[in-house]
């Protein structure tokens, strides 16, 4: 017996071993895996980036980081920006287009709509070298909305009343305390049109149209991609391999090699973006650009 232990020790000691130490011997192995991975890409330096912007915009924070690096990467000779969002908040879509416009002066960026790209997020998308559209995809809908409710016959069934003090006339405009008089309504709607103004102004000027044709292309209108080539707000109706293809070709790039983000950050970001945009759409009563 003692015989065949030492013959076998070489097989059974390294399984005794990882009984003993699962959890320990799991980790080092997801370790040996992650390192494998990014040494296997650091090998072969990318030279084009997708960045994904997806659900609703309510905060720009992390899509800028993207952007930014892509700007920073001197490796990086194009970008793909690939939309699927209704829109979201005016301050964050308006963060995302001018950066996009400046990374565009440093390296081409096409953008491609995959499904949706209405309202802020089409904003986000003005300034992109190329808009390419998925035949099956919705674009448009340039217009500003703000939403609020008026609860005070809620209120007054459950007996609530509010109290305010206040400095200023319009200090209550948009609460849902009660209804908004004249007054206040003809203030809100002037923030409203300023906004939906710098709105058309910008996406005629990136998009080189007539801003005095605006009802055609802006007022809110929903496009199918087909009609959105028409009205001249994207330029091409076609699939995502053709707007990789034009990445390619704008980048000069002999020998395309895409950055590839790791599967674990891949799903963790798109856990914690989906449950932000969730939260943020229904406690968020911000200026929307959808």
């Amino acid at each position: 017996m003692k015989f065949f232990k030492i013959l076998f020790s070489p097989i059974t000691a390294p399984i005794s071993f990882i009984q003993r130490n699962f959890k320990a011997t799991l980790l080092v192995l997801l370790l040996i895996f992650i390192y494998n991975s990014s040494n296997k890409e650091t090998l072969t330096n990318a030279n084009l980036q997708e960045i994904n912007l997806n659900g609703a915009i309510m905060d720009a924070s992390e899509i800028l980081s993207k952007i930014n690096s892509a700007k920073k990467d001197h490796n990086i000779k194009g970008v793909l920006l690939i939309v699927n969002s209704p829109g979201g908040a005016v301050a964050p879509s308006v963060e995302i287009a001018y950066a996009i416009r400046e990374l565009n002066r440093l390296k081409p960026v096409i953008a491609y709509a995959s499904g949706t790209m209405a309202s802020g997020s089409y904003y986000s998308a003005i300034w992109a070298n190329k808009i390419i559209a998925n035949p099956g995809s919705m674009v448009g809908s340039i217009g500003v909305i703000m939403q609020s409710y008026n609860a005070s016959k809620l209120l007054d069934n459950i007996g609530i009343k509010t109290q305010t003090v206040k400095v200023g006339t319009y200090k209550e405009a948009g609460t849902p305390t009660r209804a908004w008089s004249k007054e206040e309504t003809a203030e809100l709607n002037k923030v409203i049109k300023n906004t939906y103004d710098m709105f058309v102004s910008d996406v005629a000027n990136a998009r080189r149209l007539d801003i005095k044709d605006h009802k055609k292309f802006a007022d809110a209108h929903i496009f199918t991609a087909s009609q959105a080539k028409e009205v001249g707000l994207i330029d091409e109706v076609d699939t995502l391999s053709r707007a990789k293809e034009l990445v390619v070709m704008r980048s000069g790039v002999k020998n395309p090699i895409w950055k590839r983000k790791d599967k674990i950050d891949k799903f963790m970001e798109k856990l914690v973006q989906g449950t932000i945009s969730n939260i943020s759409m229904q406690l968020n009563h911000k200026l929307l650009a959808f």
